[in-house]
């Protein structure tokens, strides 16, 4: 399997250290080690205090298996694999469950493994693009016409990178049927799930519905702990664990023991360590509101729904790269230009999940002011 660079992660790895911003994150801002082993309670304690540095269970902790299944109906402990992170998640599903001759259909634009992956696997790769001028809407209808009798898995992201867009409940269990009664596996990637704006327009977990489904979650988003490097799989579909797991043996082996304790502390306390990422993201989004208001015809923008991100469109004719690296070097700020989700045009990511995005903002407009006098 030969796989193309990774164009976002080395962007960030080339430039996320010394921006003085990171205003292109997807993440929430992490938690400190201090206040998050604070949140630990007297049953969970005991875990983190006489912890052993060894290797630990494969499929991930029990316990946390069990915290875990907890964020779906219906699921149990043996419902869920632990990887390290969501990107092993993603690598191990493609190559478990796809391969020459296989179909995917891939909601884009994309954060790049959801549609590299089952390419570099030898699938056909068919993209189902949502669109701006559809306010990013996910319509259950677009889905149908993309899938054929050869279609073996859809693939999606909701709430979405990169626009924040989230499909209604109806609309997404007609999706979720429309696979199963076509015979697919689903692969849902529901990172971002708890980061709906109004929670009355929260998604239930693929799994839930559907026994082809497969929810891939992760500690990095939501819940502010990238640095635990916990994602998982969450699914009724044994044989897909199975599968994941044999390819996971030449992998990580096992979750790092640190972490998965403090992910179940994390998972304990998650109305705390949610309403701190929620409230971030609201702040932040009137920022954004407000930004956006101010430039009219120089940017379109749709606001989000859920999520850390939007993806706002620059109307000026010059490439979104060449923007993106003098606003870095002017300003300091980064950016995540939007081809390096497959998105055509002047598209770029924003990110609402750090506290310091109210200076970032302040200099991304005066470097607005400046520049678009030179265009």
């Amino acid at each position: 399997m030969t796989l193309p660079p990774f164009e976002l992660e080395r962007w960030f790895e080339q430039h996320e250290f010394e921006a003085d911003h990171v205003l292109g994150a997807s993440d929430v801002a992490g938690w400190n080690l201090r206040d998050l082993l604070a949140l630990a309670d007297a049953e969970i304690w005991p875990l983190w205090d006489q912890l052993h540095l060894g290797y630990t269970h494969a499929r991930g902790r029990p316990e946390l298996r069990a915290e875990i299944a907890g964020l779906y109906d219906g699921l149990t402990a043996d419902d869920v694999l632990v990887f390290s992170g969501a990107e092993e998640a993603l690598y191990t599903l493609s190559r478990a469950l796809m391969g020459p001759g296989t179909h995917a259909v891939v909601v884009t634009p994309a954060y790049q493994s959801l549609v590299t992956l089952p390419r570099a696997c030898g699938a056909d790769v068919t993209e189902l693009p949502l669109r701006l001028d559809n306010d990013w809407e996910f319509r259950a209808s677009d889905l149908k016409a993309a899938l054929s009798p050869r279609t073996s898995m859809v693939v999606w992201n909701f709430p979405h990178n990169p626009t924040g867009s989230l499909p209604d409940q109806t609309v997404f269990e007609e999706a979720v049927r429309l696979v199963e009664d076509a015979n697919c596996r689903l692969i849902s990637d529901e990172v971002y799930r708890y980061l709906e704006y109004d929670e009355l327009d929260r998604l239930p977990g693929a799994a839930s519905l559907s026994r082809r489904a497969i929810s891939v979650g992760v500690m990095s988003k939501s819940f502010g702990l990238a640095g635990l490097r916990i994602g998982w799989i969450a699914t009724r579909d044994r044989d897909a664990i199975e599968a994941c797991l044999r390819y996971k043996d030449y992998l990580t082996i096992c979750p790092s023991a640190p972490s998965e304790v403090m992910a179940i502390i994390a998972l304990r306390a998650r109305g705390r360590v949610l309403l701190r990422s929620r409230q971030m993201v609201e702040v932040n989004l009137e920022i954004a509101e407000e930004f956006f208001a101010s430039y009219g015809d120089t940017f379109d923008w749709v606001a989000p729904r859920a999520g850390t991100v939007t993806f706002p469109r620059l109307n000026v004719d010059i490439p979104i790269q060449t923007f993106a690296e003098e606003l870095l070097r002017e300003q300091g700020v980064l950016i995540a230009p939007g081809p390096m989700f497959g998105a055509k045009g002047n598209h770029f990511r924003l990110g609402l999940g750090r506290p310091d995005m109210e200076q970032a903002m302040v200099k991304l407009d005066r470097f607005c002011k400046q520049w678009l006098t030179r265009y």
